[in-house]
C-alpha cells in the first residue's frame, strides 16, 4: 500500500481547513451547516480522504463558494505579471479532480483570475451526481454539452441535453448531473464568478 498522497488531495485539505478557520467554524458548525458528519470532514481537512462530488457540493455550498475554488489552486496566474500578456494552459499542467465515488473529473480549463471559472466535466456511462440547491445560491452557471448525452434534473424539470446544447441555470434548486447512457458524457461548466462572503 502506497503512503503517496495525492497533491490534490492536500490542497483541498488546506481549502476546506482554510475556509472553516476564516470563518472561526468549528468542525461541528461545518458539519451543521454542510450536512457532511464531522468524521468525514476531519479526514478530508487531515487528506486522508478525497471528498466524492456531492461532499465537495455540500461543503461549497456551506462556504458560499463555487467547486472550482475547493479544487484549485488560489496562488498563479494564467497571466504574466511582469508583461500582462496571457498566458498558456497545458493541459499537462491544468488542475484535475476525479471523484473516488463515481469516477467523475473535473479539469479546470480556467486560471485564478480569469473573470469566469470554466471547467470541463467527465461523467462516466451510467453515473448521477446530485446537488444541493445551495451550491447554485452564489453563482450563474452555464452548461454546454461537448460530446455525449447528459440528462439533467433542474429540481422537478427533467432536461434531456445533447452534443451542442446548453443550459442556463436560473435560480438554485436541487440538481442532478446524470449520464443514463452507456458512453461517457463530456460537458463544460462556465460559471460568473461571485463576491466572496
Amino acid at each position: 500500500m502506497s503512503n503517496i498522497v495525492d497533491p490534490l488531495v492536500l490542497r483541498i485539505a488546506a481549502r476546506v481547513r482554510g475556509e472553516r478557520e476564516r470563518r472561526r467554524w468549528t468542525l461541528a458548525r461545518l458539519a451543521e451547516v454542510s450536512g457532511v458528519s464531522q468524521a468525514m470532514i476531519s479526514r478530508i481537512e487531515r487528506g486522508e480522504s478525497s471528498p466524492t462530488a456531492v461532499v465537495l457540493g455540500k461543503l461549497s455550498a456551506a462556504f458560499q463558494l463555487s467547486i472550482a475554488s475547493l479544487v484549485t489552486p488560489t496562488e498563479g496566474t494564467s497571466e504574466d505579471s511582469t508583461t500582462g500578456t496571457a498566458g498558456v494552459g497545458r493541459r499537462a499542467d491544468a488542475s484535475e479532480w476525479r471523484d473516488p465515488g463515481t469516477g467523475y473529473t473535473r479539469r479546470q480549463v480556467s486560471g485564478p483570475h480569469f473573470p469566469a471559472e470554466i471547467a470541463e466535466i467527465r461523467l462516466p456511462a451510467r453515473t448521477r451526481v446530485p446537488y444541493p440547491a445551495a451550491a447554485f445560491a452564489f453563482v450563474r452557471q452555464i452548461v454546454w454539452v461537448l460530446d455525449g448525452h447528459l440528462t439533467f434534473h433542474d429540481g422537478d424539470t427533467v432536461h434531456e441535453l445533447d452534443e451542442g446544447d446548453t443550459i442556463e441555470l436560473g435560480a438554485p434548486t436541487p440538481r442532478v448531473f446524470a449520464n443514463t447512457t452507456d458512453a461517457e458524457c463530456r460537458y463544460a461548466v462556465i460559471l460568473s464568478r461571485g463576491t466572496r462572503p
